[in-house]
This record gives structure tokens, C-alpha cells and sequence, in this order.
């Protein structure tokens, strides 16, 4: 359970030209401290000398995809209380619902706007 403001965000994702898309929305829109990896396994190994508030993860990643990524988080003390959203293209509700029984606090739908991004991750902030 989040408590206090949302200053840092752990962005993983492997595509470049979305990562910088979003890295730049969260970061100029958001007024975010983003540190971003490229897949699951790198975002394990830099998530606890980082110490984000929140995790914004893809889904498809090569080498660890999220939701290994995900239950790695859990078992770690340092991360395990930490908020992860989901961004993918696969938001059937089906699909929603089975990422928030993995323990993501939600899911951001792809293509993003990304004038938006910062506020809609902000809006789950507050909500989880």
C-alpha cells in the first residue's frame, strides 16, 4: 500500500521508441524520477538501490517477461509492497483480470497518449 507522494517510477520496457516516449511523458507531463531498464530480469537487479514508489512494466519482455518479473518482485522484502502497473496491448478483461490476480495494481492499455500517461498513472497511485 502506497503511503506519501509518487516521485519515482521503474519504467521496463524493451521497446526503445516507446520507452523514450513514455520516459520523456513521465518525466517533462509527470515531473517523475524515472530510472528505466529494458527487460524484467535488469529492472530486478536495479529496482533496490533505486527504491521506486511504483513499477510501470510491459508484459512482452525478452530474457524475463512482467509477470515472472512480477512474482520475482514479490519475493523480495525491498519490492514487495511496491505498486506495478501493467502496459500492454492485451487488455481483453479477461486478460486485466489475470494480471490483477498476479498482484498489478492495474493496466495501462498500448498505444498510451502520452499526454496523458503521468495522470493516469497518478489516478491508480491514488486508488491502490
Amino acid at each position: 500500500m502506497p503511503s506519501g507522494e509518487l516521485k519515482k517510477i521503474l519504467y521496463v520496457e524493451d521497446e526503445r521508441d516507446i520507452a523514450q516516449v513514455a520516459r520523456l511523458a513521465l518525466e517533462t507531463v509527470g515531473g517523475f524520477t524515472i530510472e528505466s531498464c529494458e527487460n524484467g530480469r535488469i529492472a530486478l537487479e536495479k529496482a533496490p538501490a533505486f527504491q521506486p514508489d511504483l513499477v510501470l512494466m510491459d508484459v512482452m519482455m525478452p530474457e524475463m517477461d512482467g509477470p515472472t518479473a512480477l512474482k520475482e518482485m514479490q519475493k523480495m522484502e525491498a519490492l514487495k509492497n511496491v505498486p506495478v502497473i501493467f502496459m500492454t496491448a492485451k487488455v481483453q478483461p479477461i486478460e486485466i483480470a489475470e494480471y490483477k490476480e498476479m498482484g498489478a495494481v492495474d493496466v495501462i492499455p498500448k498505444p498510451f497518449d502520452p499526454m496523458t500517461l503521468a495522470e493516469q498513472v497518478k489516478q491508480v497511485w491514488h486508488t491502490c
